[in-house]
């Protein structure tokens, strides 16, 4: 591992608190936000950010059920997330023909900062993956230091159900992210190309 073991566990919690300002309460703000103002642009991408990252609360059911693969959901989510950001040419062109409001400024301010928050823990959990292939890496300290967000989530909301339980919830998610997600790429890319429209 390239990264001292000392370091992991500050490194894992450090990078789900910002997981959790970057990912969850900035972005809730923004919708909340968008809806207020009646931004139609910035609320259709806001809406696309929270399907795509979707993924990201997979993942903490898949941790909590330990199972590897999370460890690859984990980066997927990563990297699918600023291209969800990034990606739709007519809600860029709508959101760049907006007048500098403050809601444009912050919405603006948040996808470059995603995009460098999902690029730097990318690059981590990168180091890790190994993690989903082995389950004798899987219970190294590295890895299960990984886990321990997602078990003290489990802990603290739902204290009155097994992992077993909870990780199977995180597979049909996965499951049903998937299809639809295969859906989106042999069906409604090759349709639709970089327009939003009915997304």
């Amino acid at each position: 591992m390239l990264i001292n073991p000392a370091s992991v566990r500050p490194l894992v919690w450090t990078d789900y608190r910002l997981a959790l300002l970057v990912t969850v309460f900035v972005p809730l703000t923004i919708l909340i936000w968008s809806w207020v103002k009646k931004s139609e642009a910035i609320s259709s991408l806001m809406t696309i950010y929270w399907r795509v990252a979707s993924l990201l609360a997979i993942t903490v059911y898949l941790m909590i059920g330990g199972w590897g693969i999370s460890f690859i959901t984990a980066l997927l989510a990563k990297i699918l997330i600023p291209l969800s950001v990034w990606f739709w040419a007519d809600l860029n062109e709508e959101i760049r023909e907006q007048p500098k409001r403050s809601l444009i400024l912050g919405f603006n301010g948040w996808r470059w900062a995603i995009s460098a928050y999902c690029a730097v823990s990318g690059i981590l959990q990168l180091l890790f993956v190994p993690c989903a292939f082995s389950s004798a890496q899987l219970g190294s300290a590295d890895c299960q230091a990984w886990l321990e967000p997602s078990l003290f989530f489990k802990d603290y909301i739902h204290g009155g159900l097994t992992r077993g339980f909870l990780g199977f919830w995180g597979i049909v998610g996965l499951v049903i992210y998937g299809l639809y997600f295969a859906y989106f790429i042999f069906v409604k890319l090759g349709r639709q190309g970089r327009s939003a429209i009915n997304q």
